[in-house]
């Protein structure tokens, strides 16, 4: 199920690329926001849904396969999630437009009792 769309922030959550020596442009951790959304077919890798990353212009494939702007696969990016119980209700009502969410409600900070020496 794809829940990616343009403009949406992302995280990279991999950007492991094991048997390519040429940077990426993509690291771990970092939010990037997407340009572009859609199936993509890879000359290697078959079809899988890419996306383009507004702060990342990959250019030209470098190894001359013909590639412009060639797509990261959607797997390497989480949403960003501002309402992380809307989005776990989500997964229970799927296809249902969500209910007005309710902050998470905030933890209190375990009390240490004093040491008596």
């Amino acid at each position: 199920m794809n829940h990616f769309y343009v403009g949406q922030k992302v995280v990279c959550v991999d950007a492991t690329f094991p048997h390519v020596s040429i940077d990426q442009g993509i690291q771990e951790g970092e939010i990037y926001t997407l340009s572009w959304v859609g199936p993509y077919t890879h000359y290697i890798d078959g079809e899988f849904v890419g996306v383009r990353l507004a702060e990342v212009t990959r250019g030209a494939d470098p190894g001359g396969y013909g590639a412009d702007e060639m797509p990261f696969r959607a797997t390497r990016f989480r949403p960003l999630v501002a309402d992380r119980l809307g989005s776990l209700r989500a997964l229970l009502n799927p296809g249902q437009p969500l209910a007005p969410s309710i902050e998470e409600p905030r933890r209190r900070a375990p009390v240490k009792e004093e040491e008596k020496v």
